[in-house]
This record gives structure tokens, sequence and C-alpha cells, in this order.
């Protein structure tokens, strides 16, 4: 049926604008759809290392009931390697450290226990590595493992751990005899972790002796 005046003039004004402004539009629905796709393909690919990354804790975890200590920090090593953006990776990190220190090996665990301080994506984690951290190095107590540890107190603390920053700079303190500035980070640990209830009794417990052993609370 022919079109009558105004579908013909609505149909010349659709084509006019088609052909002014087709590349843009065209360009306009290519990138929505790459996008999409590369959405898509993005979303594949973090599951698919989040798979493959837990296959492969399941095997630390394995090696670890088997006692089987050096085939465990492989596996945490490979983690790191492999798929640093999983949470498998400081997870495994930090349990590796654990069994690198039960064993005596202070510089593997601490070397743990920085790349999870550096390189976690997860702040939980980050902040877990970073405190530890300071803990060895506290215990190491040489001149370059006290400044290393300075460093990192120094840092910002990660949002919800300030009141664990504060105990440890206390701890930094008392190694070195300096009473009245342990027993002052302490006492501000205290009165953050009064403020939170997320943080259980026995972190309370445990900061409390700390107090005690330094003067008490008055």
């Amino acid at each position: 049926m022919p079109l009558d005046l105004e579908e013909q003039e609505q149909l010349d004004n659709f084509k006019a604008f088609w052909e002014k402004y087709r590349s843009f539009i065209l360009g306009i629905a290519t990138a929505v759809l790459f996008a999409f796709a590369a959405y898509n393909g993005w979303q594949w690919w973090k599951n698919s290392q989040a798979s493959e990354a837990g296959k492969l804790y399941e095997t630390m975890m394995s090696s670890i009931e088997k006692g089987d200590k050096d085939q465990s920090l492989r596996a945490a090593e490979d983690l790191q390697k492999q798929y640093s953006g999983t949470s498998y990776a400081p997870m495994s990190s930090l349990i590796a450290a654990k069994l690198a220190a039960d064993s005596g090996d202070s510089a593997k665990a601490q070397g743990f226990l920085r790349w999870v301080a550096e390189n976690a994506s997860d702040d939980g984690y980050k902040a877990l590595g970073k405190l530890r951290l300071v803990t060895a190095l506290i215990d190491d107590g040489g001149e370059k493992a006290m400044a290393e540890a300075d460093r990192i107190l120094k840092s910002k603390p990660i949002e919800g751990f300030e009141a664990l920053w504060l105990e440890r700079r206390g701890d930094w303190y008392l190694v070195q005899e300096k009473i009245k500035e342990a027993r002052t980070s302490y006492l501000e640990a205290w009165n953050l972790l009064e403020k939170s209830k997320e943080f259980p009794q026995e972190a309370r417990s445990l900061l409390k002796v700390k107090i005690d052993a330094v003067g008490g609370m008055q």
C-alpha cells in the first residue's frame, strides 16, 4: 500500500537521520556488545581461576594432613604465582607462614607474611599479614627486623584493625624496655577495643594481661 505524505516524510526523515548518525549508533552498539562480552569473559575467568586455585588449596591441605611440609609450602608458593588474585593465595600463605615458623624457618615464615602484607587484594588478609609480620619481626628482635616493624606500624592502619595496630606498637616498645610508651599504646588499644564488640573476648583478655604487666589500668 502506498505511503501517504506524512508517512513518506517520516520515512525520509528517518533515512536522513540514519545516514547522518549510522556510524555513531553502530559504534555505540558494538561497544556495548563488546563490554558485555568482556564482562562475561572476565566473570568466567575469575570463576575458572577460583576453581583451579581451590583445587591447589585442597592439595595443600592434603599435604599438611600427610605431614609433607615441603609440598605444602610449594603449593602455597604456586598459589602466589598463579592465582594471586584469589583469596586462596593469602589464606594459604598465612598457613604456610605458620608451618615455616613451627619448623624454625623464621626467614621463610616472614617471606610468606610479607607477601600477604604487600599483595593481598582483601584488606582483612592484608591486615593479618602485616600484623603477623610485625609480631614475627619483633620476635626476631634484630635491628633490621625492628626497623621494618617500625615502618609497618607507622603506615596507616587498615580500617577496623586500629586497636591491634596500637597493641603491636606497644609490643614494639616493650621489647625495647620502653615501659611508659608501651603502656600508653596498650591503653589506647584497650579504649578502642572497648568501643568495638567485633573482637573476641580472648583479644581483650590478652591485652589486659599486657596492661597489667606494665602498670595496670590506673
